[in-house]
């Protein structure tokens, strides 16, 4: 009996997610520096957009800064890449036709 479809895109989709879970808690350890900096700061990395890479690169001191860096950018793009494949992966699945009964 043949695999099913599917099970081709089930393996992209949490993958993504895991590698958005490490994004995460990468952008927790810039944000929490910031805000032990100034309140200012904080404020300026929560919400303008794009700073967070100017403050990761110019001011963030951490011993691990390389690892917590690497976890962000990498994370960020291999989350984006494997949501991207997995979306499109249920969509090809989605559009496929239904294979006729077998009586």
């Amino acid at each position: 009996m043949r695999e099913p479809c599917y099970q081709k895109a089930v393996p992209l989709l949490p993958l993504a997610a895991l590698f958005g879970v490490i994004t995460l808690v990468c952008a927790a350890f810039l944000l929490v520096h910031a805000f032990r900096r100034s309140l200012g700061t904080g404020i300026m990395v929560l919400l303008i957009p794009f700073y967070m890479l100017v403050y990761a690169f110019s001011q963030f001191e951490h011993p691990r800064k390389n690892l917590i860096l690497a976890g962000f950018f990498g994370g960020t793009v291999l989350a984006a890449v494997f949501l991207g494949l997995g979306a499109h992966a249920l969509e090809q699945v989605m559009l496929r036709p239904p294979p006729p009964p077998i009586f």
